[in-house]
């Protein structure tokens, strides 16, 4: 069957990726398993690792990128929303707060579900809103656990800190008091694949005069609670 699509650069920046697909290679491996000339095994494998679909150990070797991952993470996105509706629901009301659920994309990050406070003062985040990574504790969450180099590319514009983000992971939460808005803190608290990797951040938000400039004594709990049951949910 030919496997050929008529895009030539696609066509054999594909076979780059399935032969990497075998494990780390050099560049001389590369050529080897590919069949293409050493300049355009070289080109590819560079060009790909220029949008992180490609990589390198540290041994110098071409590897699978980490943008893969987070591709394959994007394409289970449907079922972590199906699965997020009674956890975020539970969530709301055992905390009295607005919960969501945030997956970063790009630069950014989205709010795919939500339960929302029915009453009263409220901090309401429509589905589908597209908020900054600068502020707020599901940014750091979805910061805290990237590779060194696209999280100090994130801390460039943020309002915390990397030591912030050293306490995110080592206590498993995040809180923030009017980071994202004046008057608005929220606790968050990673979601992850199969793989380990994080992969959304779920929390809630509401004043600080409810919440309290602590917010996570209160709601950690609650919130850790419903990451793991949402993990959980992608794991089965």
């Amino acid at each position: 069957m030919d496997k050929s699509s008529g895009v030539g650069v696609l066509d054999k920046a594909a076979v780059v990726l399935g032969a990497l697909e075998a494990g780390p290679m050099t560049l001389a491996g590369l050529v080897a398993a590919t069949g293409l000339a050493r300049p355009t095994a070289h080109r590819l494998a560079v060009a790909l690792e220029h949008h992180r679909l490609v990589g390198r150990d540290l041994q110098g070797r071409f590897v699978l990128g980490p943008r893969l991952g987070e591709l394959a993470a994007a394409a289970g996105e449907d079922r972590l929303v199906a699965v997020s509706g009674p956890v975020l629901t539970q969530l709301q009301e055992s905390t009295g707060e607005s919960a969501q659920l945030y997956r970063r994309q790009g630069e950014d990050r989205v709010c795919v579900a939500a339960a929302e406070r029915p009453y009263g003062l409220r901090d309401t985040i429509p589905v589908g809103a597209t908020l900054s990574m600068q502020g707020g504790s599901a940014a750091q969450v979805l910061l805290a656990w990237e590779e060194p180099e696209r999280m100090h590319h994130g801390l460039r514009e943020a309002v915390f800190s990397a030591t912030a983000l050293a306490a995110v992971r080592r206590r498993g939460w995040a809180q923030s008091v009017g980071e994202r808005e004046p008057g608005v803190a929220s606790v968050s608290a990673p979601v992850r694949g199969p793989g380990g990797r994080v992969v959304a951040a779920v929390g809630v938000s509401g004043p600080i005069e409810r919440l309290t400039r602590q917010p996570g004594r209160v709601h950690a709990p609650a919130v850790v609670a419903a990451a793991a049951r949402l993990t959980e949910a992608l794991a089965r």
